[in-house]
């Protein structure tokens, strides 16, 4: 059995603005450092066999900081992570969100929940069943993590995806199965972490009301 422990990226500007990101590669901002540096700290309470990360630079910025933390080298790059696109959505706040696309609408170019599950959910396993009985820090994007948990939990509702929070899964058999959203291993970074993916991100929000 292989143990992946997703972590969401730290904090971007975009974030803090309440703007739509998805494949736009905005870095990380100070907050967002201090986020990752907390979590590496945090996940430095276990041992950790190896670190993979989303190729957007948010991601491999707080992959970086987390591998620092851990002591391990160079965090691996997983194309399949990366962020959900949000297609005409991305770059814009909720008050442009509500404007342009009013609930119900389409939105052009926009990845389903079940196209990003369908990339992500099969890079897990194959991540796991590479390294066999290894303990991996998968850092990722808050839409793609919701993704893979309406998956694997469908029906369920989840809560937030806060920036730098933590959420375990383990790979038995082929399948993907989550043992704990927000797992207790962090809790001590709840009081440090700023925004979530509800709140920062009106696409997924809405979907959220209706399903995990």
């Amino acid at each position: 059995m292989t143990e992946l422990f997703l972590v969401r990226h730290g904090e971007t500007d975009w974030n803090a603005a309440r703007r739509i990101q998805g494949r736009t590669d905005i870095p990380l901002n100070d907050t967002g450092r201090a986020q990752a540096r907390a979590t590496g700290r945090l996940l430095a309470r276990r041992s950790w066999d190896g670190v993979v990360t989303s190729p957007l630079a948010r991601a491999a910025e707080t992959a970086a900081i987390i591998a620092a933390e851990l002591g391990l080298g160079e965090p691996a790059v997983s194309e399949p992570l990366v962020e959900r696109d949000y297609g005409a959505a991305e770059g814009l706040d909720y008050t442009e969100i509500d404007r342009r696309f009013p609930e119900g609408a389409r939105v052009p170019g926009r990845e389903t929940r079940e196209q990003v599950a369908a990339r992500v959910v099969p890079e897990l396993v194959r991540l796991a069943q590479a390294r066999p009985g290894a303990s991996l820090v998968v850092v990722s994007h808050g839409g793609a993590i919701r993704s893979a948990l309406t998956e694997v939990e469908p029906g369920i509702q989840h809560g937030r995806i806060g920036n730098g929070s933590v959420h375990s899964f383990r790979v038995v058999d082929g399948t993907l199965r989550l043992l704990a959203f927000d797992d207790p291993i962090e809790t001590a970074t709840a009081g440090a972490r700023a925004g979530d993916l509800d709140e920062q991100n009106a696409v997924e929000g809405r979907e959220s009301e209706v399903r995990a």
